[in-house]
């Protein structure tokens, strides 16, 4: 039976991960955090690796705080860098596959049509260079690798966007949400389940990929959404994003263009708005 470590697995997509995984019995699962495996220290985790005779590694572990990084460069390259060289060193050693994800954030938000794995990145945030960098250090040091980029990601775990929505929707009246920044909406649950299916498939194509749920919209539409399948009466107003600064400025534009991972793995991909029904209905259950 092959093993599969899952780092940082107390994270929204971790916990995901361990959910799909009942529905992938044929592997053998081991899920760490920070307290069980620190993969900063490159001894343990080659150490962690060998006594667990580990076949893939798929790391969910991420510093992912886009405005405290500014301030915070060390650890977040630690983590975001320093941790994904020692896996790609440590993978290429001992012949592990590895699936690490990434982000939108590789790309300034300047574009107009969904970006592809090809187009040009250009990062500039302190979050957005720390991820580039782990890629670039993945690809070159790692053959047996698949980068996802992916965005706007949410679960039933966790804090994220959903949850401060349907919590912000019930304390108060009325709400300003921008509608100048538009993406696409991940459910980590959707994302977990085309990891496995790149893990079980035939043909593992190492390279970088793009995934997120079908569609597009702002955050004043999801936000909306979010509303109305939550039944939440809220008056939700239209704002722009110089109405809402932030210490580090957000894409204005980050849809991923998802061509490339469908056709090679085979994937049927959801509507946002129908994983996104999935998932309150699972958070309401």
């Amino acid at each position: 039976m092959e093993t599969i470590l899952v780092t940082g697995s107390n994270g929204q997509l971790g916990n995901e991960m361990r959910q799909i995984a009942k529905s992938y019995s044929q592997f053998n699962y081991i899920y760490t955090d920070i307290e069980e495996l620190d993969i900063c220290n490159k001894t343990n985790l080659e150490d962690f690796v060998k006594l667990n005779k580990v076949d893939f590694i798929v790391n969910c572990a991420a510093y992912t705080a886009v405005d405290k990084a500014e301030n915070d460069t060390e650890l977040c390259y630690k983590i975001n860098f320093e941790a994904v060289k020692n896996i790609a060193e440590i993978a290429s050693k001992h012949q592990i596959k590895v699936v690490h994800i990434s982000t939108d954030y590789v790309f300034d938000g300047t574009n107009y049509i969904p970006y592809t794995e090809e187009d040009q990145v250009c990062p500039y945030t302190v979050y957005g260079k720390s991820k580039l960098a782990g890629e670039q250090i993945l690809i070159e040091n790692c053959k047996d690798a698949v980068i996802i980029r992916t965005s706007w990601l949410y679960s039933s775990f966790g804090n994220n966007f959903v949850k401060t929505m349907i919590k912000l929707g019930k304390e108060r009246d009325s709400l300003n949400v921008i509608f100048d920044q538009i993406g696409t909406p991940t459910y980590a649950a959707d994302l977990a389940d085309t990891i496995m299916k790149i893990l079980i498939h035939e043909n593992f194509t190492a390279g970088i990929y793009h995934f997120s749920n079908e569609g597009v919209c702002s955050w004043y539409d999801f936000t909306k959404s979010i509303h109305r399948i939550s039944g939440i009466n809220c008056n939700v107003k239209p704002i722009e994003s110089k109405e809402y600064p932030t210490p580090t400025p957000r894409p204005h534009f980050s849809v991923l263009n998802k061509a490339k991972i469908k056709s090679t793995y085979g994937l049927t991909i959801p509507h946002w708005e129908e994983s996104l029904e999935k998932c309150l209905k699972l958070m309401n259950d």
